[in-house]
């Protein structure tokens, strides 16, 4: 047993590694239920008018209604369309999907999800980049630096078991 493993798990010593997959699930299920929740919020707002509800927003949240911001959002809040609304709630509820098996997949210690995770966080990672580009705000920043902090130590995990299960030895 090594000096990082923790506990037997399945005849298998679980290691500090494994700690931080099981983390990482748990992180993909808490973002497939905020998913699950805002795409609850969006399906709500289909019988309702967008621009009222958007400036109801905006004046309890004491936002200058004269401001660049406020008016900026009024134009994209009225450029959608109930069509649209759906197509929007669609594309969260798939996410929070994926987040759902990734998570699963993580959480159970299966192989599968680590290829997974590690295969849909890396695809993403080029439109966050071409999106701080455009336009730099924090919020981006800290989201790309985690996801990358994500992809390259799941790039080092999965090298890790695959490097275990080569010293093990071919299945019985």
């Amino acid at each position: 047993m090594t000096t990082s493993s923790v506990q037997l798990r399945n005849g298998r010593a679980r290691s500090a590694h494994d700690q931080w997959i099981i983390a990482i699930g748990v992180f993909k299920l808490l973002q497939a239920l905020l998913f699950v929740l805002l795409g609850f919020g969006a399906l709500r707002l289909l019988h309702k008018d967008l621009m009222d509800v958007a400036e109801h927003f905006i004046l309890a949240m004491r936002f200058n209604p004269e401001g660049h911001f406020v008016n900026l959002f009024l134009d994209k809040v009225a450029l959608i369309d109930p069509h649209r609304l759906k197509q929007i709630s669609a594309a969260i509820f798939v996410i929070a999907a994926l987040d759902i098996v990734e998570g699963t997949g993580l959480v159970m210690e299966k192989t599968w999800a680590e290829f997974v995770t590690l295969v849909l966080t890396a695809s993403f990672l080029p439109i966050e980049f071409f999106q701080i580009i455009r336009h730099v705000t924090p919020m981006r920043i800290g989201l790309t630096v985690i996801n990358a902090a994500v992809v390259i130590y799941l790039l080092y995990y999965v090298k890790l078991r695959m490097r275990e299960r080569e010293q093990r030895g071919p299945a019985r």
